[in-house]
């Protein structure tokens, strides 16, 4: 066995530095992933499906929709998640193709896509924003515009944070249930007729709310539950080891004081360009 080999098999565990050294093996005609076989099977060491297709295509077309001063958990978070989904596709989707900012301006996410190019999706997500990304958002009429058609076709319209503002300024929460982002729930629930439930997520026909940023995560694994079962979903969560263990229990807003709640707001004020 070669030093490289030995490597791997530290890193990796006998049983899937055993699968790489049989993939590396003359004649094989499948080249095993660096975390052993697989629980879907082999993929061709091309990169297509077993019967010669083209990677994807047979699961569901998932958007990310990115505008600028989008919150950059709120995008890939769920991305982390829906893109282990067997067959899945997913795509960041921007009003023009190429790189977009984040809320503190410190990173950028490429958009493959423009809206001009999607006109149907299985699955569509709309991040949460600081304020100027979501009221830009809010009053953008091509967007929302964009957002109203892409859901008449949608098997799930989903949001994170405040994309769930967005999604009832497109009229797509009227008379629905949907949570939000804790500080944007008397928002929500004064100027649109939506109830807000105080949950993680929240589903209402097929759409489905999630909370602020991480709980994301949460949505986008109970999402992974409805389209391909509980044990798939549970697999992926032990795949991206999401353990949750917070050093602090101060993530839910209905135990914190005033004050804390007014630093957080501020630092996230102070964080966003």
């Amino acid at each position: 066995m070669t030093h490289r080999a030995t490597r791997r098999s530290l890193l990796l565990g006998g049983a899937a530095a055993a699968a790489l050294t049989a993939a590396s093996l003359p004649g094989s005609a499948y080249a095993e992933t660096p975390y052993g076989p697989g629980v879907y099977g082999r993929t061709p060491s091309d990169g297509s499906a077993p019967d010669g297709s083209p990677p994807g295509g047979d699961g569901p077309e998932i958007g990310i929709l990115l505008y600028d001063g989008f919150s950059l958990l709120d995008a890939t978070g769920p991305a982390e998640v829906l893109s282990r989904l067997p067959g899945a596709r997913v795509t960041m989707i921007g009003e023009r193709r190429g790189q977009v900012r984040t809320d503190t301006g410190d990173v950028r996410v490429t958009a493959e896509r423009s809206i001009a190019e999607t006109d149907r999706l299985d699955v569509l997500l709309v991040p949460g924003a600081g304020n100027r990304g979501t009221i830009a958002s809010m009053e953008n009429r091509a967007l929302l515009g964009w957002i109203r058609r892409v859901h008449r076709h949608t098997r799930w319209t989903t949001s994170v944070c405040t994309g769930s503002l967005i999604l009832a300024a497109a009229g797509l929460l009227d008379g629905r249930r949907a949570t939000t982002y804790w500080a944007s729930a008397d928002y929500l629930r004064t100027h649109f007729d939506v109830t807000v439930v105080p949950e993680r997520f929240v589903r209402s026909g097929k759409i489905v709310t999630a909370a602020g940023v991480s709980a994301g995560l949460d949505m986008a694994l109970y999402l992974t539950s409805l389209i391909a079962g509980d044990t798939t979903a549970q697999a992926i969560q032990l795949a991206v080891e999401y353990d949750p263990r917070p050093p602090f229990d101060s993530g839910d807003a209905t135990k914190a004081d005033r004050e804390l709640k007014e630093l957080a707001l501020r630092l996230l004020a102070e964080s966003q360009v």
